[in-house]
């Protein structure tokens, strides 16, 4: 998997738009969660893309490169 600079800025200010954990950072959703997704299939489109990253980034440790870029947009 690849990523931009983009990708990162907008993986720290995307919410999940549905489910239990409406309104949470991608970043910051429980990894059991993004393991099932993994399982059953990722949505569509951008959020799954993301929501993808997202556990690529949780299983590295590297949550912490996320966090300085939450509130931040790309100009």
């Amino acid at each position: 998997m690849s990523f931009q600079q983009e990708d990162l800025v907008a993986l720290a200010n995307t919410t999940m738009p549905f489910g239990k954990y409406s309104g949470r950072p991608l970043i910051r959703l429980p990894e059991e969660y993004l393991l099932w997704f993994e399982g059953k299939g990722w949505p569509n489109g951008r959020l799954g893309q993301l929501m993808a990253l997202a556990l690529l980034i949780r299983r590295e440790g590297l949550e912490s490169l996320i966090h300085p870029l939450m509130g931040r947009h790309l100009s």
